[in-house]
């Protein structure tokens, strides 16, 4: 067994990313997947809305409400983990992105991940406008969370239809 388990009782991490440390570390009063699996979620987020190297006032709008319809979190809690993703992913981006990404991956099912790629549609819609970077980020998470070409594009017609 190695010292890590024996002192806290789970296997050392590796690779976690630290945004998700850092997010769940302020989400006292939850249990510590669930915090996590909320951190991660929020990276995500910012990471579409980070793509193009701004994330503007609709972004920002778009992943507290997305956030806060997760009902899990108070109000201030969500602003908080918000602003935290959103500072994180202007300033890490490459393999921090895609740490929080194999975090959500492995904290989540199947349909917990079509809710977050529905929601990152919605963040890079927030603006008005999908930008190619923000459309490849997406692509890229996508595939990441083990989806094909194909049910993204589903996903997509799917959304626009009800649009």
């Amino acid at each position: 067994m190695s010292l890590m388990r024996r002192l806290t009782g789970r296997a050392p991490s590796r690779g976690e990313s630290a945004t998700v440390k850092r997010i769940a570390l302020e989400l006292e009063g939850l249990d510590e997947e669930t915090a996590h699996f909320l951190a991660s979620f929020a990276h995500v987020l910012a990471r579409v809305a980070a793509a193009d190297l701004e994330i503007d006032a609709e972004e920002g709008a778009a992943i507290e409400r997305i956030l806060s319809e997760l009902e899990i979190l108070e109000p201030s809690q969500v602003k908080l983990v918000a602003e935290i993703a959103r500072e994180q992913a202007r300033e890490e981006g490459g393999t921090e992105n895609y740490l929080a990404t194999r975090e959500f991956r492995e904290r989540s099912d199947r349909p917990q991940r079509l809710r977050l790629l529905r929601a990152l549609l919605q963040v890079a819609e927030a603006d008005g406008h999908v930008s190619e970077i923000e459309s490849d980020e997406i692509i890229q998470i996508a595939a990441e969370l083990d989806f094909s070409g194909d049910e993204l594009r589903s996903l997509r017609s799917d959304l626009r239809g009800r649009a």
